[in-house]
């Protein structure tokens, strides 16, 4: 079996329990409030600005330079491909430069960019097991809403967009690729590789949640007592 396959398999349920994240749910449904929908916006043009300087790291740690090229052209259409749609998306939610500058990241957010760069102080292949979740969960999502047919112009645009050819041959392209690396490491590099593969799709979950709860830095008043 594959690396990506097996691992895939190994955190089947944290990967599945984000098809049914209400946050995912009401996108297709277009029951999803657009505040938390703006929350999710602003903070993931943050995470995606952070995964494109990770993958311009995994270009300067490629082993060669038809890969260099590869992870330089994943870093460029994250930048234009993406960031651009936010851009579109900051308008149409009217999220204004005082909403920009009054901005900090979630807790979860922040706790992901940070597992990212601790896994880009590896080589390549540590750089590509934290970044593969973001590609592959987000196209198998795009795929199982496709036709679905929420009744709102925003969420239509972001299903058609991690649904689409284009995205599946970026996500198609890493995976081969991480299945080449894994190939060639001992059983114990293919477990920490597996680590950061699976403490990513962790986070992926958490970055819904984040989002439904509009997660912030003040401590609730929910922690148990443990006195007798």
């Amino acid at each position: 079996m594959s690396f990506c396959k097996e691992v895939r398999e190994e955190c089947k349920d944290v990967w599945e329990s984000s098809f049914d994240h209400p946050f995912v749910t009401g996108l297709a449904e277009g029951t999803l409030p657009e505040d938390v929908f703006r929350f999710y916006v602003m903070q993931d043009a943050y995470y995606l600005t952070h995964f494109a300087k990770v993958q311009a790291l995994g270009a300067v740690k490629a082993t060669d330079l038809a890969m260099t090229r590869s992870f330089a052209h994943h870093a460029e259409q994250t930048c234009a491909a993406e960031l651009s749609l936010h851009e579109s998306f900051m308008q149409l939610l009217g999220v204004t430069d005082s909403d920009w500058e009054a901005f900090e990241p979630s807790p979860s957010a922040y706790a992901y960019v940070s597992h990212m760069y601790r896994a880009a102080q590896g080589d390549v292949a540590d750089v590509l097991a934290a970044l593969l979740p973001c590609y592959w969960l987000y196209y198998e999502i795009g795929v199982q809403l496709q036709h679905a047919t929420p009744d709102n112009p925003i969420y239509q645009r972001w299903i058609a967009t991690y649904g689409s050819e284009w995205f599946a041959a970026l996500v198609e392209e890493q995976k081969n690729r991480m299945d080449e690396l894994a190939s060639e490491v001992s059983e114990k590099r293919l477990e920490e590789l597996k680590q950061h593969f699976k403490r990513s799709v962790y986070y992926e979950w958490h970055f819904w949640q984040q989002a439904w709860t509009q997660e912030t830095w003040n401590v609730r008043n929910e922690v148990p007592s443990y006195e007798q």
